[in-house]
Order: C-alpha cells, then structure tokens, then sequence
C-alpha cells in the first residue's frame, strides 16, 4: 500500500513529501477513488431511514484520503512541477471527474439526501448543519441530479473533457513562460536597470552557461526590466513576448481552448437549466447575477473613467515631455508612472527595496498578527517539505494551543507558475472530538537573494506579501465542524475580504515600525518615506481600477452570453476592452489566451470579485481606523465573525455581524481618491 492511502506517521499528520514517489501518485489515487466509492456504497445501502449524520454528515466525511492526495497531488503541479506530473495530471484529471460525476449523478444517495433536505425540520439542525444540507443539495441539483438520463450522461462528457482543458490551457502558458528568454550581451542595454536586477540576470545566464545577462517572463525579472530599462526598443520586445504567450500559432497556442471551455461551460449550463455559466456560478455568489456583476462594473468604472483619463493625459505629456514620446505604448506605462511618481512624490521601489527585506516582511506580518489576534510563527526544521526553499513553521496562540502548520515557498523556479496564491494541504474540521487543524501554504515569485544582497521587496511585493498572508490566516482561525464549510470555502467575492484587508496595514507606520528597516545599516524606514508611501497609495488608480475592471469585463463578456459566435479570440477580446481601453491595441498580444484565473483556475464569472471585496475590505479597515488599527476588541470581532466562520452562514449575514451595518462603497472611492468628500 502506498503511503498516500494510509495515516500519515508525521509530526501534525503533514504530508511526507520526501518519502512520496512520482509514481505512487496514480495508483493511490485509483485506490483512494475505491476507497471513497466503499464510503459511499455504505451510505447508499445503509437500511435505517436517511437522517443528517447517516447521509449528510457521512457524505461529508468520505474520501478523506482521496482529497488529501488531490491537494497534495494539485498544489505541487502548481509549485513544482515536472512532464511526469503533467502527465499523470492529464490522466487522473478526467478519473476524478468521473468519480465526482458518479457521486453527483447517484441517485439513490440523491434520494437519501433529498429525503433529509425534505424533512429538515425533524432533524433539529444547528445553523452549520443547516448550511451543510443546503450545500450538499445544491451540490447535486447544480451537477446534474435532477437531470434525464442521457442529459446526465452529455454533462459527464463535459466535465471531462472541462478537466483536461483546463488542465492543458495551464501547461501552455507554462511552457509558453519558460521558453522565452531576452539575452543581452550588451551593457548599454541595461541602463537604468537597478542593480539587483542586472545581478539577477547575470546569475541566470551563468546558470545556463550563457554570456550576458538574460531576462525572462517571470515577473521577479519582467516588471524591473519593463519598469526601469530606458532601451524601447527591449522594453517593447519583453513586453510583447508577454502578451503573446499562447497566441502564436505554434503547439502552445490557447486560442480553441478558450473558445471550447466557453463553448463547454455554456452548454453545461443550458444543462442544467441556467441560460448562461454566469447566471449558474453567481447564483452561489454574494452578487447573485451577472446583471448586478455589470451594473456594479459599469458603475465603478463611470467614477473611474474621468480620473483613469485625466491620468493618461498627464502620464503622455509627461512622456512626451521627458522624451518626446508622441503615442504612449503598453510597453511604456511602467516605465513613465514609475518616473512620473518619483518626480511627483520623490520616491521610488529602489529607494525603498532596502527596507523590505523578505525576511523581515515576513517576521512583520507575524508581528500584525500577533498583535491583532495574538498567534505566534515559531520555524521549525522537522516538518518535510516538497523543496529545499520552502520553509515550515507552526502557529501558536496566546495560550500555546497548537493552530496550524504554515509553508512559505518564495522564489520562481521551472515548475512553478507564476503569479502568487495561498494553498491547503490539510483543512480544518472537527471529528471524533477531535480539532483537527489545517496546514496552510503561501506561494508567491519574490526575487532571489543573491552572493551581495539579500531578497529586497518591492512595495507592491510587500502588499503581495500581506494579501497571501491574510488568505492564509483566513485558513489557518477557520473554527468549524464540517471541512467543506472551512477557512476560505467561503463564495469568491468574499473569500478577497481576509487577504485584501491585511494589505492595509503595509501603508499604516505603526505596522511598517515592525519592519521596515534598512537590511544594511538597520535604521527605520523615515516618515518621510511613510508619508510618500502614503500619498501615493492611490496614485494612478483610476488607471489601475480601469483595468481590473476590464478584466472583469472579458469575463463576463466570455460568461455571461452565448460563445457559440466566437470566431475570432482577440477580435472578441478588444471589443470587450474597448469602454476600458487607453493604449493602443498590440496586433500581436491577446490577455484570453494567458487570463489563468479565469480559463484554468476558479474565477470564470468572479474576477469582479477583487473589486466587490477591495468595497468590503475598505468599509471593515475604516472600522479598524476609526477605533486603531491594532484595536483588540474589532480584532477579536473580525477573527471570530470573518476568519472563523469560513462558508458557516450566508457572507453578508457575517459581514453585518462583525460591521454591525452593511458595507459602503464610499469608503473604497475615498480610499482611491475618486471621490474627494
């Protein structure tokens, strides 16, 4: 027997990676699928009557280690991957499915829990319970259990076939990122460039046994060079290497994959009786349709609008100013904002990076949290981890009650995608009077200490840094009985609440005392960097919430109709730009074929939730602020009515009851400077 399919023998039960081969994987998962298929079979052929804990709560508890291995299995295929595991991703990725379908599609367990949902008054339930039998309903009307049988069958098709697309749709725009590199052989070429960029570069080249210095799509590399390099010309050339990544007709190339996931998401949908996968997806949302997705999209972006153009007006003179540039070009918005913001503000990332050590980031993240909800982050060595930069660490409370297992994984690597994001590899839950606690991961591409310096964090780095922090705290005080309704399984445009809130706090010098402090010399980051950081916390932003908002907008224009009529990727996709565009269009670049979060990942129909959550998040750090941004009572109300509650009760319900009111978007305007009162 594999050691995935059995109890883990580890310090808090962690997963034993260095003991786990590549091929175990497929084997333990077709046992675990047998193994959760018995636990379903004895709830099916249980005799006694359906009650909560003999269907619901049994369901609920089954394929524990199938889902073990699937976290451990998906995370690494994210973090560290390899073609073996690509490979058994594409085979197991349609086993699972099928399994989920057979569960779904089972029908004497739906009449089982249909019989409980139907007679819920005779059970007693507590509110968790309530929400748990709800859950599990839907689970199965909203997959197919209502269904005739051949539609039954067209929807296993789907999924399918859904889960190698997606799954495909990844490993291209993973492939298409670590192919590309900018080779540079020419010093000139690097002017402007800060240091620890170049030395970067040089280390990379090295590595590959290459003369110069080279730059990849990996943003620790992309951003500096597209942010400082002063040659156009090469800015231009990463840039559009960036932006065509899966779009270049050669093997790699994404765009029938996302008119066929579209197409698939649609039709599943029309399935299930929904008239698009947008109105079947929020439906589960705190938005609730894809009209009131649009109108809240369209009403930020009419107050966004004449600020992201005044904006634009002043960043193209400023070019043109500075260097006679007659038409502003994506490649160079980095490049003017960075040198129109130091000349406005007389700050820059490089006069700050000294002071963002990771190290002492992190420490200060610890630090927030200790003060606001008194845990404690002790590393500890004896814990195994999938790669030697992983670091493990065990979280305490006040009282010294065991919390948590956290992992940090910093730095890119091939294998690892890019972007940032927070993972579990264990949830919370109770069972058998036991609480069991979660192991909670971060993952994000910070640049590299090198031979000279440590790894110095941009600002947006830092905030980075706090917004995976505040996920994982959302997973780690997660305090419920069922895993399903744990930490952050909470609806999409909640679950940016926890993490976008902790961003706060990077800009508040009570907690930039913790520390920021000059990785050389020691000395505090001055007020009057503070006060800069400050000011220009909502520099541009009228830019920045265009474009969130067009993302927004691609994916409901992708999810909210039909797509049967898309021919064309990128002409559909500069329609669904064009209220939102500023630069000219890039004939060669096209965002659908590389947009992970909504093709491959779980935001189709929820991108709009970073700006739903940044309204909640606003309205609750107001709170904070007006009583002290360490204050311990609010703290103690977000930790109880937020983070530990995870998906327990309707999100507004829980918003209200740490709020005591329901969210303003004034308080996000004010923040952003788009509304001055």
């Amino acid at each position: 027997m594999s050691i995935l399919t059995t109890y883990f023998d580890t310090k808090h039960n962690t997963a034993p990676f260095s003991k786990i081969e590549t091929a175990d994987y497929k084997p333990s998962f077709e046992k675990a699928i047998e193994m959760a298929r018995a636990e379903i079979d004895a709830i099916t052929n249980n005799h006694d009557a359906p009650t909560f804990e003999n269907t619901i709560e049994a369901l609920e508890f089954s394929g524990e280690t199938l889902d073990r291995i699937s976290s451990i299995f998906f995370n690494l295929n994210s973090a560290e991957t390899n073609d073996e595991i690509q490979k058994i991703a594409q085979e197991v990725s349609p086993l699972l499915s099928e399994f989920g379908n057979d569960i779904t599609l089972n029908e004497k367990l739906f009449d089982r829990i249909k019989s409980v949902y139907e007679n819920k008054s005779a059970f007693d339930l507590s509110d968790e319970q309530q929400m748990l039998l709800d859950k599990k309903y839907k689970s199965f009307t909203r997959n197919g259990a209502l269904l005739a049988h051949e539609k039954k069958s067209r929807l296993r098709e789907i999924d399918a076939e859904l889960s190698k697309l997606k799954l495909t749709y990844g490993e291209n725009v993973l492939a298409e990122t670590n192919n590309y590199e900018l080779v540079i052989t020419n010093k000139n070429d690097l002017k402007g460039l800060p240091e620890d960029a170049i030395e970067t570069a040089k280390i990379l080249a090295e590595s590959k046994g290459k003369q110069g210095w080279i730059f990849t799509l990996d943003y620790p590399s992309y951003i500096p060079f597209v942010t400082y390099a002063e040659n156009r010309e090469l800015r231009k050339e990463l840039a559009i290497a960036a932006g065509k990544k899966a779009f270049q007709g050669n093997q790699y190339d994404n765009r029938e994959n996302v008119k066929r996931i579209a197409s698939l998401r649609h039709e599943r949908a029309n399935l299930l009786g929904y008239q698009t996968h947008s109105h079947f997806v929020l439906e589960e949302r705190m938005a609730g349709n894809p009209e009131k997705v649009k109108s809240f999209l369209n009403d930020l972006l009419s107050k966004a609008k004449p600020a992201a153009l005044r904006e634009f007006s002043d960043l193209s003179a400023f070019a043109k100013e500075l260097d006679n540039i007659d038409h502003l070009q994506k490649w160079d918005g980095g490049y003017y904002s960075e040198k129109l913001k130091q000349k406005l503000f007389n700050v820059d990332d490089e006069q700050l990076k000294p002071y963002f050590q990771l190290e002492k980031v992190l420490n200060g993240a610890y630090e927030v949290a200790n003060k606001l909800f008194g845990l404690k982050f002790t590393e500890v060595f004896d814990i195994d981890k999938y790669h030697q930069e992983v670091r493990t660490f065990e979280v305490t409370d006040s009282n010294g009650d065991f919390i948590a297992v956290f992992y940090t994984d910093f730095f890119p690597r091939k294998g690892k995608r890019n972007g940032a994001w927070m993972t579990s590899y264990k949830s919370q839950y109770r069972k058998d009077g036991k609480n069991e606690r979660p192991h909670v991961s971060i993952v994000c591409n910070f640049t590299k200490p090198t031979a000279t310096k440590p790894s110095l964090l941009t600002f947006n780095e830092v905030t980075t840094l706090f917004h995976e922090f505040g996920h994982a705290l959302h997973g780690m005080l997660a305090d419920t009985t069922y895993p399903s309704l744990s930490g952050t399984s909470v609806y999409w445009d909640f679950v940016e609440l926890p993490s976008q809130i902790m961003e706060n706090w990077c800009y508040q010098p009570e907690a930039l005392a913790l520390f920021a402090t000059h990785f050389q010399t020691g000395e505090t980051i001055p007020q009057h960097y503070i006060d800069k950081i400050k000011e220009s916390a909502s520099f541009q932003e009228g830019i920045a919430t265009m474009r969130q908002i067009s993302f927004g907008l691609l994916d409901m224009a992708y999810h909210s109709n039909d797509p049967s009529g898309i021919s064309d990727v990128k002409a559909f996709e500069k329609r669904a730009f064009e209220p939102t565009a500023l630069y000219p269009d890039v004939e060669e670049n096209c965002m659908s074929t590389s947009f992970s979060h909504i093709f491959q990942g779980g935001y189709s129909s929820g991108y709009y939730s970073y700006k739903w959550a940044e309204v909640l998040d606003a309205d609750a750090f107001e709170y904070f602020k007006e009583n002290g941004v360490f204050n311990a009572e609010i703290a103690a109300k977000f930790r109880k009515n937020i983070l530990s509650q995870g998906g327990t009760k309707d999100p507004m319900t829980l918003y209200k009851e740490f709020r005591g009111q329901e969210p303003s978007p004034d308080a996000l305007l004010r923040r952003a400077g788009l509304m001055t009162v």
